[in-house]
Formats: C-alpha cells, structure tokens, sequence
C-alpha cells in the first residue's frame, strides 16, 4: 500500500527507538507520571494520537477520539485524579447523558482506551471501564435505537434520475461497493481497473488529509459492475482531471485555490448541496447520507439471501462479529454476482447523460 499520509516518515525503527527513549527517561527521572485525568489526555496525546503510520491510528479514527476528548471527556473528567475514578461513577456519569447510545458507546471506549494507556505506561494498574473481568466495567449499550435507514430500489431511481452525471456516479459507486465517505472521496484513477472490473480502495480522505484506510479488510479488491464501469468512462470524458493520479472527483472551485485538481470534492458538501435537496424534490422524507448507501446495499444483500462470507466481504469488514463470519472464503464469481443482482435492482437501465 502506498503511503500517502500527511507528514508520513517511513522509519519505523526510529520512531519505536524515540518512543522507547522517552519512556526509559520518564522512568529515570519520574517525569510525565500524570495523577489528573487532564494530564493523562495530554500524554495520550503525545503518544498516541500522532500519525504513526502503519503502526499507529488512522487519520479519521484521531479525529474521533480527540473530539470525545474534547467534547464529553475533559469537561467532566480532566481534574479528577486517575486513582479515583470508579467504574459506578462514570456509569451514572453516561446513564445521565442525554445522548445516543451509540455515542455513549463512543465515550465509553475511549475512556477504556485512555486508562489502556496508562496501564501501559504503568501510571496505573486497574482499568475502571473495563473491569478486571469481563462484565465487570462499565456497562452502556451499544445497540441502535432505531433500525438505520436505507433507500428501496424505487427510491434510489427516482433519485439517481434527477441528478447530475457527477453526482449519479457518485451515488451509484457508493450504492454497488458499499463505500464510506472517505474512500469513495480518495479514489483515483489508476485504483479502476477497467478490464479485470476491479476497484482497489487504497486510501481514505477525511477533512483533506489522506490517510490509510481503516481495516485491513479495507483493502481488498473489490468487483466493478459493467454499468458502473459505464458511468465512470462517461464521466471520465467529461472530467478535466484524468490522469491516472488523479483523484476521480477532484475538486474544480476557485476557493479551492492553486489545490484546484489536486484534492478531491468536499463530499459532506455536495451530500448537502447537490444530493439531499433533491432526495426532497422527488418525495423523499428519509435522511439520506453517505452511509444510507452502504446500509442500502447491506439491506439488499441480506434481503437477496447472499452467504453471510459474500457479504463481510463486499462490505469489507474486519470482524467476524459484525457479520457472523461463519462460513468458507467465498470466490470472486459469488461476489460478482451478488453485488451486480444488487446494481439491476437499482439501476436497471443507465439514465442518459
């Protein structure tokens, strides 16, 4: 994989040596032992939430966790003293959010990954959230409130059918290969292979700073309908930015200054700008997003009666857990058919250009 991270050093070894000096250096000198849960934030920080390539978090995953930090953790938690957080405590403390769960949730896992570290720097011995045993931390349901929404095949046809050609391919890619945000915003050119029929996402794009993306599983070549290969050669000879480096839907705006053709759209804004609005025009009252699509596509897969492996797989998820990875690999010619059953039912026809 091509390392393409803002500031990215590929030394690897250096990095971990540094890492291991400062801390041989905090030990000699008992220096950077934080007692206060703000202190602790700090060091995570320092240590942590740094791009440390291959080794380290993804870019967008940083960006998570700094804003719980920001938003929920430090206004509640920064000036009490780590040896004195007790797990009933922060339970209460989440049970008297007015939040979703799933954000709840959030909060929870990244106080576990902050006593984690301190564990790990031996600034404690006991992780509060966790527990010593399972069941034992703090409990916060992860389960959803309410069934995500997604889009019948009716809906997406009215909806693709009134867009524009950028927009139409868009939306289709993110509906056939179940991409999110990020990814379908660091595609390239030289990712489509358009005589093997094949996608590689490679990198996502998150507030404009690329970075990996965010499993493993990401990763993985994935098939490209012949009709969303259609719609990619014809906007391909409509865009000025065609080189295999390229990204696929670069940004054109003057705002975008001298960056004009070197960073892709802003996603979120053509979602709100060019997509939502018109969803409304053609009758549509749910709220369609980025990941509407790919919860649009796991619908539909499920709904098709696909093997539970075709669909982790299209999906690309790295667990087992999130999709009951119970049976063998599945072939490439299983994956093709179950994603192109999924394109005939929303796009049957290409609308003209």
């Amino acid at each position: 994989m091509e390392h393409e991270m803002t500031g990215l050093n590929d030394d690897s070894d250096e990095r971990i040596a540094e890492r291991a000096r400062m801390q041989a250096s905090a030990d000699q000198h008992g220096v950077g032992k934080p007692a206060l849960i703000g202190e602790l934030v700090a060091h995570f920080r320092e240590h942590e939430l740094i791009d440390l390539g291959d080794e380290g978090k993804a870019y967008s995953t940083r960006s998570r966790c700094n804003s719980v930090l920001n938003k929920w953790v430090l206004p509640r938690w920064q000036s009490a003293k780590i040896s004195e957080v007790r797990t009933i405590e922060v339970e209460n403390w989440l049970r008297g959010l007015c939040l979703a769960r799933g954000t709840k949730a959030k909060i929870r896992k990244t106080l576990g990954l902050l006593f984690n570290h301190a564990i790990r720097w031996e600034f404690t011995n006991r992780n509060p959230i966790s527990g010593p045993v399972r069941g034992a931390g703090v409990r916060q349901s992860e389960k959803r409130e309410r069934i995500p929404e997604f889009l019948s095949a009716d809906e997406f046809r009215r909806l693709e059918a009134a867009l524009g050609l950028r927009e139409r391919v868009l939306l289709c890619l993110a509906l056939s290969l179940g991409l999110r945000r990020g990814e379908l915003a660091g595609l390239r050119w030289h990712d489509i292979d358009f005589e093997q029929l094949t996608i590689t996402v490679q990198r996502s794009v998150v507030d404009q700073i690329v970075g990996r993306v965010k499993t493993e599983a990401s990763q993985r070549a994935l098939p490209m309908d012949p009709r969303i290969a259609t719609l990619l050669t014809d906007w391909r000879s409509v865009s000025k930015y065609v080189h295999s480096q390229n990204y696929v839907f670069a940004t054109d705006s003057n705002r975008a200054g001298h960056k004009r053709g070197t960073q892709p759209v802003s996603l979120a804004k053509i979602m709100q700008y060019h997509i939502q609005p018109v969803a409304r025009a053609v009758g549509i009252r749910k709220k369609v997003g980025w990941h509407t699509l790919r919860h649009s596509l796991a619908t539909s897969l499920h709904r098709n009666g696909e093997e539970i492996k075709v669909v982790q797989e299209l999906l690309r998820h790295a667990s087992c857990k999130i999709t009951l990875d119970i049976y063998a690999q599945a072939v490439s010619a299983d994956k093709r058919r179950a994603q192109s059953r999924v394109v005939q039912d929303f796009i049957p026809e290409l609308s003209s250009a």
